[in-house]
């Protein structure tokens, strides 16, 4: 059974980091429409300051007031459901990714793993900021950068674009976040800090106060391997670079990455890499 919450995520593998491509500020009088989209082609992230506004998308309705958010996929028809009731203040912005991502629902564990160097980036569909001021100095920025000369505002975008996403995830972490994220990540920090160290399941349970039966579960459920797979990964990642960036032994790399022994060193190395470790310096280390 998964250990993530039911609420709907967006994820993103990255790098590559979505983009920004433009944003607005719209404001609807009483009984207004927001008029129908159908794939745009672009994610569509509207942010609520002032009044309210109901979105359907895929037959999924939201109404959202101030200080809300809700994420419209680019693959997708969304429509105003019902006129707003009040005066109705938003911002928009349309944002596109060339990476890979995936919407999951109804706890549906994902697909997409993390691993030493990608980071899952988790949107919440919807969500009500705690810090909306922040949301509202992000947006006015990005607005006011949008008017600069091509290649500051470039920058500018992009880089305010990040912030706010970086917002709504921190904000999701601190209020809905599942635990197994949590402790996967938790784990995985504290693997790739003591890889050369001899790093055991109970070992790892007592430095996180968890059962490492559940440790393992969240780290599968996150990374899609166990703790001692992702120890083995991120050591033979290390030991790469030091295949090319040294002249060192093979037995000292061997020890320099946490094996006890070095022919479970190059066997590990030889399954993951393709290569055994020689083999692999003589390919990749420059002469």
């Amino acid at each position: 059974m998964s250990t993530t919450t039911a609420m709907p995520l967006l994820h993103f593998l990255a790098p590559p980091l979505p983009y920004f491509i433009e944003a607005d500020h719209r404001r609807y009088e009483a009984g207004q429409l927001h008029p129908s989209r159908a794939n745009r082609g672009t994610f569509d992230l509207l942010y609520i300051r002032q009044g309210e506004l109901t979105i359907e998308e895929d037959g999924t309705v939201w109404t959202l007031g101030p200080g809300q958010i809700v994420l419209l996929r680019p693959d997708r028809a969304h429509r105003g459901y019902k006129g707003c009731p009040e005066e109705t203040v938003f911002d928009w912005i349309h944002f596109q990714t060339p990476g890979v991502w995936e919407e999951c629902r109804g706890g549906a564990a994902a697909t997409l793993h993390g691993d030493h160097y990608l980071y899952t980036i988790r949107l919440p569909k919807h969500m009500k900021l705690t810090r909306p001021e922040e949301a509202d100095r992000l947006l006015d920025a990005l607005r006011q950068a949008g008017g600069s000369p091509i290649a500051e505002s470039f920058w500018q975008c992009q880089k305010l674009f990040l912030q706010l996403l970086q917002l709504i995830e921190q904000e999701w972490r601190a209020a809905a976040a599942p635990t197994a994220v949590n402790v996967a990540e938790r784990a995985a920090a504290y693997l790739k800090r003591n890889y050369q160290q001899q790093v055991t399941n109970k070992s790892l349970g007592e430095e996180l106060g968890l059962h490492p039966n559940y440790i393992a579960r969240c780290m599968l459920e996150v990374y899609g391997s166990t703790p001692q797979q992702y120890l083995l990964h991120y050591r033979v990642d290390q030991a790469k670079l030091m295949l090319i960036k040294t002249d060192w032994t093979i037995a000292r790399i061997a020890a320099e990455t946490g094996f006890k022994q070095t022919p479970h060193f190059s066997r590990t190395f030889s399954e993951q890499s393709g290569y055994p470790p020689l083999q692999y310096r003589k390919k990749y280390a420059s002469t």
